[in-house]
């Protein structure tokens, strides 16, 4: 009767973990790039049904219902204006910002006589997650497609917006960043102010 020498064994069964650990690590591999992979693609989609709703409402944006000019602070990492976005016939202040890494939408509705927008009444949600932009997020160009860059002559010039987004849910791990981009064009602005 011939059978296994407890050597022959003992190398079966290192032989047997050593192929069930590889296995088992690509498995688990794959399962973590999934999820990355699954995670980075919500984000950006999330951030993409972000700016869609923020380029209409900016493309409808009008005076405030105290007066206000259609854009209150064109700045790097913050937009203000107003508009009517949900339709009510009352113009709310709308504030769009980073931070953190959190994409947000502020919304102040107008109270009061005469009409004040009270910013201890603003109501946040976030748009996005995992933003990470160096680069400003809103950029301002005059009518002549030259981008503004001082403040004050972005509120009297300014005439065509873009946006951009840099989505990356981890830096430090691949794919790159994703930048997401839209322009738009403000209907109601005035010549001048």
């Amino acid at each position: 009767m011939k059978g296994f020498t407890l050597i022959e064994t003992i190398m079966t069964v290192v032989v047997f973990t050593m192929i069930m650990g590889v296995i088992s690590a690509f498995i688990v591999m794959g399962y973590r790039t999934q999820s990355y992979t699954s995670q980075q693609s919500l984000a950006i989609n999330e951030a993409r049904k972000g700016i869609e709703i923020m380029v209409k409402e900016i493309r409808e944006a009008r005076s405030g219902d105290d007066g206000a000019y259609i854009i209150e602070k064109p700045e790097d990492y913050q937009l203000i204006f107003y508009s009517d976005i949900d339709k009510d016939t009352a113009t709310e202040r709308v504030r769009y910002f980073i931070q953190g890494t959190d994409f947000k939408k502020g919304v102040t509705d107008p109270a009061g006589w005469p009409i004040i927008y009270n910013p201890t009444n603003e109501v946040v949600t976030i748009l996005s997650q995992y933003v990470r932009n160096q680069p400003p997020i809103f950029h301002y160009f005059d009518g002549e497609g030259n981008e503004i860059v001082e403040l004050p002559a972005r509120l009297k010039d300014t005439k065509l917006m873009r946006v951009d987004l840099v989505i990356n849910v981890d830096p430090n791990r691949p794919p790159q960043d994703f930048i997401l981009e839209s322009a738009v064009q403000i209907r109601n602005l005035k010549t001048n102010l």
